[in-house]
């Protein structure tokens, strides 16, 4: 199996470690709602989003669409319900990563801020959702839960 095929399907069986074990050590994760996340950090922000979740309670399907001993795209899909507001989200990603040694180096998750802050905050997720504001407090608020997840050990 595949580095990336390993990764996703850890995920869809809400295995943090499984995935985190397809990252390198310095490996430097971007996203819409968390920014950018290196190495230790990037590793403990699926922990924390996996964490506590019984099974069912996030759906995840994927399909890798490329992968090469340095790059690889992937599409995926993720249903939950977000914690803060208990909203659906259906939320739709494109992944690109670049690969060394067999590891993830760079991973980089692209979404529609616009759709899943709607989803996510219902009426004024769509009003705001959209504004570079709105992602600053978006990215400082999974700062700091990602923070506290981080010192609870």
């Amino acid at each position: 199996m595949n580095t990336i095929e390993k990764f996703y399907s850890a995920f869809s069986k809400g295995d943090a470690e499984g995935m985190v074990e397809c990252y390198a050590d310095n490996v430097v994760f971007t996203d819409p709602a968390f920014g950018t996340l290196e190495g230790d950090r990037a590793k403990a922000m699926w922990r924390m989003l996996l964490s506590g979740k019984k099974e069912g309670e996030i759906e995840v399907s994927y399909n890798v669409l490329e992968e090469t001993e340095t790059h690889g795209k992937a599409t995926w899909e993720a249903k939950y319900l977000f914690s803060q507001t208990n909203r659906k989200v259906h939320n739709k990603i494109n992944a690109t990563m670049v690969l060394e040694n067999g590891k993830i180096v760079k991973h980089t998750d692209d979404f529609n801020l616009w759709k899943w802050t709607s989803m996510a905050f219902g009426f004024k997720g769509y009003l705001i959702g959209w504004t570079p504001a709105m992602k600053r407090v978006l990215q400082k608020g999974t700062g700091k839960s990602l923070d506290k997840f981080m010192t609870r050990g």
